[in-house]
């Protein structure tokens, strides 16, 4: 595959809108794995091989929810392109992700704070299932904590839906869950090494031109994905 072919593939996009989105879901996903870790038995948070093992279950159980997510909007993707005819109505969906990650590209760099609202979309969803997330708690095994991170990956977030808007322009179901395999696996770094990166990702946070310079990367993938 040539250079430019990879830089404007959808699946290697999402996993740099998931790999740059690390200032945001640590932020935001971050407080969420340490409470869990936290409350994790003794013995399992001092034995270090025991609480990696926990930390990428729940996170394995996160992206196979953006997996389930991805099939979804695939077969409404599918479903949409019927009536206009495929190359029609998938062209106006390329143009609709482009926005949405131009937006979140925005939001990130701090110049479009009404993105946010993007999340509000999710979130009758979210009351629905977070109760069955609250009672697995505290996790006290490994297909548990798969549970509970399959629960935690439908909680609303911007930069879900902004891959999401991407899997929606891919034309095929099967490419569709490998863009949100893609984005979660790019979010996996700073959301599983959370207790070893968040400080140095918060500063980076901190820093507005840091952010400056992620959002801008993000609307040239927005440009790229065109």
């Amino acid at each position: 595959m040539e250079i430019n072919e990879l830089i404007s593939s959808p699946i290697f996009i999402a996993f740099l809108i998931g790999l740059f989105s690390s200032i945001h879901c640590v932020s935001m996903c971050g407080s969420i794995i340490g409470t869990l870790s936290l409350s994790l038995k003794p013995e399992i948070r001092q034995t270090k091989s025991k609480m990696i093992a926990f930390i990428f279950s729940y996170n394995f159980g996160r992206i196979f929810s953006y997996m389930l997510a991805g099939l979804i909007i695939g077969l409404i993707e599918s479903l949409l392109t019927l009536p206009l005819g495929e190359a029609h109505d998938h062209r106006f969906l390329e143009v609709f992700s482009a926005l949405i990650i131009t937006g979140a590209g925005f939001y990130i760099a701090g110049w479009f704070p009404n993105f946010a609202y993007i999340e509000k979309t999710g979130s009758l969803f979210w009351k629905t299932i977070e109760p069955y997330g609250r009672k697995l708690i505290p996790v006290s095994s490994l297909p548990q904590a798969f549970m509970f991170g399959m629960v935690w990956g439908w909680i609303p977030c911007g930069l879900v839906y902004t891959a999401l808007a991407l899997a929606a322009t891919s034309g095929d179901i099967a490419t569709s869950i490998f863009i949100m395999l893609a984005f979660g696996l790019g979010t996996l770094p700073a959301v599983a090494s959370t207790g070893i990166v968040s400080t140095f990702i918060s500063r980076i946070n901190s820093v507005p031109a840091a952010k400056q310079v992620v959002g801008i990367f993000l609307i040239f993938v927005a440009i790229m994905s065109v």
